[in-house]
Formats: structure tokens, C-alpha cells, sequence
């Protein structure tokens, strides 16, 4: 038998609405913290790859934006990456949880139009007091999709990793790896930091804010026990400047200190971190902006 009829590779992306947990399943199925997560909706604006290797198998996971109705040319730019995640998909994971009302969600799986095989993934069910009313939930969603497997999950409780591995890679094609059996992600470690700082904003900062930000990384170098980042935090308006700075310098230093204990939680070496405030009005509607800040 050819070796690669013996090995397992193919792209399972993630689809779903806002903030049912679909950065958190990934984060927990890789075992890494490469997506970043937030209680607040439509923290993930890229498409973000994720590797698990065994000795015969590679998955490549792809977290992907919650899917929204656009209404900024960055939107537009977020739901462009669930198009391109649609052409290369190999086995498509569908993300809800209780709180997903059925037929809308089965609405957002017929406009995908997905041809492969399908997972449906109902998250957070240890909010269910009674197995009755699960299985009826569970009914209600399988009236509205037809996924070739249904699993109900808690993510926050404890995931069942093996089970779910083991029908991912029932599903995925023989093909060799497309990728180093060690690399975890196709992103650079400038693409990570950029995040993780701007996911600390979601956390140090209230209500509409962290969605008028980006993060621009100026400068990333390496030396032998500390690494020196240079990042521009980007807003539409001086009023948005004076909020993320905040009396003193007090939240921005805030900032600051959380985003370097995230960056060095990641790389494992000490973080001498500077954030700079930068104004670009109506950027979100810039293409030129957004291309620049890697939209």
C-alpha cells in the first residue's frame, strides 16, 4: 500500500455565528492558545490556521469569523475570509450553541451551500438541566441541517477531544501532510502579537471601543532573554486616543502590562512592550488602511 493511503490530511474549517465558542474549540482541539478569545462578539476578524499532526494524520483547522451582516468595508473583508474558507474545505464543522435560535442557523447553513462532509457541534449543553429537552433541541436543529454528524459539546465544562478527533479523521481524505509536523500555524509570530494585544483591548476596555481599534506591529526583534515589540494601536477619532490612553496614561499602561504577560505566556521569554496610540480617521471604510493593517 502507498504511504499516503495510510495517512490522513485535509482542512476542517469552522463555521458559525458570533461568540458560540468557535476560537475556544480550537484553541482547546490544538492545544494552544493561537486564537484569541473574548466574551464580547466578533472578536475574530482573520482566518486562522491551526495544526494538529499524529504519526498518520494532519489536520488543518480554520477558525474563521462569525458570520454577520456587513456593514463597514472591514466587514466586507471578515466574511471574505468564510468565502475562501468555503472553497478549501475538506470537512466542515458547524458551530452553535442553546442559546442559537434553530432556524436561523439553519438558514446561515443553507446560504453556505457546504458540498462536503459536515459536523454539527452544539455547544455549552451542560446549561441544559434535562436530557429530554436536549434531545429536543438536538431534533429541532437536525429538522434544519442535515449534518452527517451531530455531537453535543461543552467546551467551558470539559471536551470530549478524542471522540471528536477520531470522527474528524473518519472524514478526512488519505493525502500526505501539507505542512512541518511541529509548525502549529501557517501565521507569523508578529500576526500573534498583533493579536493578543488587540484581545487584551476587548478585555481593558468597555463597550464599542475594541471594534473601532487595529494593532500594527513597527517592530519585532529577538535578543538572547528579552524580545522588543513596538506596536501602534489604531483609532478613528481623537476621542477614541483620550479613552484608550485614559487619565495619566492609566489605561493604556494597563494595557500594556496585560498584553506583555499574554505575549510572554506565548513565546516564553521576557516582553519589553511600547503602545502608541495612532488617529486614521474612518478606517474601517479604507481600504488602503485595512490592506495596510493586514485586512
Amino acid at each position: 500500500m502507498d504511504r499516503n493511503e495510510k495517512h490522513k490530511a485535509g482542512f476542517v474549517n469552522i463555521f458559525g455565528p458570533p461568540n458560540v465558542g468557535k476560537s475556544t474549540l480550537i484553541n482547546a482541539l490544538i492545544g494552544e492558545q493561537i486564537a484569541i478569545v473574548s466574551p464580547k462578539v466578533q472578536t475574530t476578524r482573520h482566518r486562522i490556521h491551526g495544526f494538529l499532526s499524529g504519526e498518520d494524520y494532519q489536520i488543518i483547522f480554520s477558525d474563521t469569523p462569525g458570520i454577520i451582516e456587513p456593514k463597514y468595508k472591514l466587514h466586507q473583508q471578515m466574511m471574505k475570509h468564510i468565502k475562501n474558507a468555503l472553497e478549501d474545505v475538506d470537512v466542515a464543522i458547524l458551530m452553535a450553541d442553546i442559546d442559537t435560535d434553530p432556524e436561523e442557523f439553519g438558514k446561515m447553513v443553507k446560504e453556505l451551500n457546504i458540498k462536503t462532509k459536515t459536523i454539527f457541534l452544539l455547544n455549552k449543553v451542560d446549561l441544559i438541566k434535562k436530557k429530554k429537552d436536549l434531545k429536543h433541541l438536538i431534533e429541532e436543529f437536525n429538522s434544519y441541517i442535515n449534518a452527517d454528524y451531530f455531537f453535543p459539546i461543552s467546551i467551558e465544562k470539559g471536551l470530549d477531544k478524542e471522540e471528536l478527533l477520531k470522527i474528524i479523521i473518519k472524514y478526512l481524505p488519505f493525502a500526505p501532510a501539507f505542512f512541518p509536523k511541529d509548525d502549529i500555524s501557517d501565521r507569523n509570530m508578529r500576526f500573534f502579537v498583533s493579536e493578543f494585544i488587540r484581545e487584551q483591548i476587548y478585555y481593558v476596555y468597555e463597550q464599542e471601543i475594541p471594534y473601532h481599534t487595529a494593532v500594527l506591529i513597527q517592530e519585532y526583534t529577538e535578543e538572547d532573554h528579552i524580545t522588543r515589540i513596538n506596536a501602534d494601536i489604531i483609532v478613528g477619532r481623537e476621542s477614541q486616543k483620550r479613552i484608550l490612553i485614559g487619565k495619566g496614561g492609566s489605561k493604556i499602561k494597563e494595557l500594556g502590562i496585560a498584553s506583555r504577560k499574554r505575549i510572554e505566556d506565548f513565546i516564553g521569554q521576557q516582553v519589553y512592550l511600547e503602545l502608541f496610540v495612532k488617529v486614521r480617521p474612518k478606517w474601517r471604510d479604507n481600504q488602503i488602511f485595512l490592506k495596510e493593517y493586514g485586512y
